[in-house]
């Protein structure tokens, strides 16, 4: 079955360029992804002594999953050109993502408009893409919407179909199981949600104790504890896939100013252990971007902070180690890249010798192998304009090879 993902018009201009895609079967994909899509990043490159940019490609802002249901009618402000609502929805703002390891990756759209009274007409969905860096594209080749059609969601939704959208929930971090269904770290409870491989919710969502976001205060008259869409947004599995760790965005009362909870959830007892780690921001007025596991020990996490453009300063990407080498109660932390100044020897992409990664949102990092990794921003469709003023972020999705090997399990590598 072919899927054509049709755009709309954007203002003109380098990145605002915009071809209509189809592709067409599975078998293709797998082949045109060996023969174009990892050569960025495959073997046999000589040793960088800096964080080096290997590959660059961009998926259009206005880029809708054809065929869907109108979006957008609730969207104000500035839409950098656009018309809301639009025709269908958008494939946008990506919060999480999965390497399938065949050259498709399973990405987490993150929650429509900004907040939950604007995006009840927004339908929460893992799109499946394919990065070709030969070309500096991005093709979407499929996806599914999340969805509760067995009642697992206790109170009421949005949609009498219970197709989850992003007033229901917001969706930020993902992981893929052993088994193929999904773990999906949300921000409005916070919640952690299990859903199939289609996408259907299998259990009731599950909550963090002491955990409150003012969205579930608002509905269950519980007091907050932490701040709005301030929950789950990184969400990593150990390497034997009997874990997963929940890092929230925000601090919860209590705590100390910018001190954020690891929690580690046991996915067969489906309850967390109760065993907690701290991972401290560099500034207060940072977020975190996402988190994944390197072993079972240590994690890539990404701090941001809310500057753009010419205000964007702090892009980062650590090593964070729970084994607390130095017993202060907090993981322990390494500058692994900094995504404001990676080196571009051969000025991919168009861009000088020196790359920035100039966005609001940063909130996708995969590991690749052991010297390769991928990072992806959060374009808040359509509302940040981090690369060009004026115009809609593009999904810039960028894969880096590091001077030093992360020696990561190699279960998360297959």
């Amino acid at each position: 079955m072919s899927l054509v993902v049709h755009p709309v018009c954007l203002p003109s201009g380098p990145m605002g360029k915009i071809a209509n895609r189809t592709f067409a079967g599975a078998g293709a994909l797998v082949l045109a992804m060996a023969l174009t899509g990892t050569s960025s990043y495959a073997g046999g490159h000589p040793k960088v002594s800096t964080p080096t940019l290997t590959g660059w490609a961009s998926l259009p802002a206005g880029t809708f999953v054809p065929g869907s249901e109108p979006s957008g009618a609730l969207a104000t402000g500035d839409l950098h050109g656009f018309t809301a609502p639009f025709a269908d929805q958008p494939v946008q703002g990506f919060s999480g993502i999965v390497d399938n390891h065949d050259g498709t990756y399973d990405v987490l759209s993150d929650n429509g408009y900004g907040n939950q009274a604007n995006s009840a007409d927004f339908l929460l969905r893992i799109q499946r893409l394919a990065p070709a860096f030969a070309t500096g594209t991005v093709d979407v080749v499929g996806g599914i919407n999340l969805t509760d059609p067995n009642g697992k969601v206790p109170w009421q939704l949005t949609r009498t179909d219970r197709v989850l959208t992003g007033a229901d929930f917001d969706v930020e971090s993902i992981v893929k199981a052993k088994d193929g269904t999904f773990w999906l770290g949300d921000e409005f409870g916070p919640y952690l949600l299990h859903a199939d491989r289609a996408g259907r919710l299998l259990t009731a969502p599950i909550p963090l104790d002491g955990v409150i976001a003012p969205e579930t205060a608002t509905r269950t008259g519980v007091p907050a504890t932490t701040g709005s869409s301030k929950g789950f947004e990184g969400l990593a599995s150990s390497p034997g896939g009997r874990y997963v760790y929940g890092l929230l965005e925000g601090t919860v009362a209590g705590d100390t100013p910018g001190q954020l909870r690891l929690n580690e959830f046991d996915t067969r007892a489906q309850k967390y252990t109760g065993k907690r780690y701290a991972y401290r921001l560099e500034s207060t007025a940072n977020a975190i971007g996402d988190a994944i596991a390197v072993d079972d020990n240590r994690f890539l996490i990404i701090e941001r902070d809310g500057g753009q453009g010419a205000t964007a300063v702090v892009k980062r990407l650590y090593l964070a180690d729970k084994r607390d080498r130095n017993h202060d109660g907090l993981l322990d932390k390494t500058l692994l890249v900094d995504l404001m100044n990676v080196a571009n020897p051969k000025k991919l992409a168009g861009f000088g010798t020196t790359f920035t990664f100039p966005f609001q949102t940063i909130e996708d990092v995969v590991i690749l192998d052991d010297t390769h990794l991928a990072v992806l921003n959060d374009n808040n469709f359509p509302f940040s304009s981090g690369r060009t003023p004026g115009q809609a972020d593009n999904n810039e999705w960028i894969t880096i090879e590091l001077p030093r090997s992360l020696r990561a399990d190699k279960r998360l590598l297959k």
